[in-house]
């Protein structure tokens, strides 16, 4: 099953595109400065974090009303910004999901390398990017934790996080 859906999402890669009700969406949520980032990040992975936005509205609006909305789609369209350090192409990430899987997690200790190094730290990279522009805590912190599965009993972090492995 967790093949299929990579075969998936290397389809989703290959097809991104930012359409104008996407740039709409984006540019209803982000200001000028974030936006900037949002721009360095490759198309796909813009298209991607637009679909997670897509997926935290449609949760956030079906069920639940002790988030703040707002908060949590701005950290849906930047969680991933640590990766304008170094893009990531189809084939990069690939080889690293995959490599990762099969390694167990051995890979991180090659993390001299940029493309390993943003792979892995890229939640921690996207938080001091945003910290230059940005003093929202808050949102700092969603961005820095997307991938931390340690972190319980935070709800706004739990749908980030749901919402991101499903896109």
């Amino acid at each position: 099953m967790l093949f299929c859906y990579r075969i998936k999402q290397f389809y989703w890669a290959l097809t991104a595109k930012i359409n104008r009700d996407d740039d709409s969406f984006i540019k209803s949520i982000l200001n000028i400065n974030e936006l900037k980032l949002f721009s360095k990040l490759s198309i796909q992975e813009q298209k991607h974090s637009v679909k997670v936005a897509y997926d935290v509205q449609s949760i956030c609006n079906d069920k639940f009303d002790k988030v703040n909305i707002n908060l949590l789609l701005k950290a849906a369209l930047l969680h991933d910004i640590g990766k304008i350090y170094k893009e990531l192409n189809i084939l990069d990430k690939s080889i690293l999901v995959l490599g990762d899987r099969f390694s167990k997690g051995k890979l991180k200790k090659f993390s001299n390398n940029t493309k390993i190094k943003v792979y892995y730290e890229h939640a921690k990279l996207g938080k001091e990017l945003l910290e230059k522009i940005e003093n929202n805590s808050r949102l700092l912190y969603l961005v820095e934790n997307h991938h931390d599965e340690k972190i319980n009993d935070d709800l706004e972090l739990d749908i980030l996080r749901h919402c991101d492995k499903n896109n």
